[in-house]
């Protein structure tokens, strides 16, 4: 494993996109810290995103696992380029020849997926857990740790979608069209949810026992947006007559499918690569 590892990195190391986005990509991930300081004092108007609870233990490892989880696309150009890079500067070719097998090479970029995703979710633990002892109105043992399920699910989905993007990389070859084709799957996603209310049922809880099975919206599902589990919108909600109320939790269920898409999109990578002539 180690020395497939050794051999990515050097890759990486040697591509100057590669690093910037990297580079972004973890920059963005901090970002979450300068919602801290958002604050506005107008008059009698006072506004400060800290002060509303927003990094409450154990809140804030759903909040935050969710705004990290919007930019994984920028890790997900790392992947799709990865995989262009192969093609382009015919290192792939290279890598056979000298004796990697086309199963080794799936797995070169499959531990690379993981170890992305597994610093992602440490950097998003460590930066929460920051802002929660700083912020938190809670700091007991107890509440701190509980709810690290969400981390889990981070990781779950971050792997899945790269999984993804592993898959879009070798099928197509170039990055934007391999990028492009993840945004379409996300359009034909759609478009089935709007087909199954027409022509199916026009129940929501019909609807989404069907697509909970699609790989974007079970990954989706794994991390559902935090705003209205917020107290202060719930009531703001209930005055209007609206009612927000929702399951938040991670289901096992979610992980379970996210993981079998994963398996999916790495086996199908393999298969691919094995009966392309290259």
């Amino acid at each position: 494993m180690f020395r497939l590892l050794n051999i990515e990195f050097y890759k990486l190391k040697h591509s100057r996109a590669s690093k910037v986005l990297i580079i972004t990509y973890f920059l963005l991930l901090t970002s979450t810290a300068f919602i801290a300081a958002i604050k506005f004092d107008i008059g009698p108007v006072k506004f400060h995103l800290a002060e509303m609870g927003i990094f409450n233990f154990p809140y804030i490892w759903h909040l935050n696992t969710w705004l990290s989880g919007t930019i994984k696309f920028f890790l997900l150009l790392v992947i799709v380029s990865m995989m262009a890079n192969e093609y382009s500067n015919k290192t792939l070719k290279q890598n056979l020849i000298d004796g990697l097998s086309k199963k080794e090479f799936i797995l070169s970029k499959f531990y690379t997926i993981v170890v992305f995703a597994l610093i992602s979710t440490i950097f998003v633990f460590v930066v929460s857990l920051i802002l929660g002892l700083i912020y938190s109105d809670f700091n007991e043992p107890s509440i701190i740790f509980s709810d690290l399920e969400y981390i889990l699910a981070f990781f779950v989905k971050l792997v899945g979608f790269f999984s993804f993007g592993l898959f879009m990389g070798i099928l197509i070859k170039r990055s934007a069209f391999a990028v492009a084709g993840i945004l379409v799957w996300l359009f034909i996603e759609n478009i089935t949810r709007g087909l199954l209310y027409w022509k199916i049922s026009e129940d929501s809880d019909v609807v989404n026992k069907f697509m909970q099975f699609l790989p974007l919206e079970s990954m989706t599902n794994l991390i559902k947006e935090p705003f209205t589990k917020l107290s202060a919108v719930r009531s703001l909600a209930n005055q209007v007559g609206e009612d927000l109320s929702k399951d938040f939790s991670v289901h096992s269920l979610d992980i379970i499918i996210v993981l079998t898409w994963t398996f999916i999109f790495t086996y199908l990578s393999y298969r691919l690569l094995k009966r392309r002539d290259l």
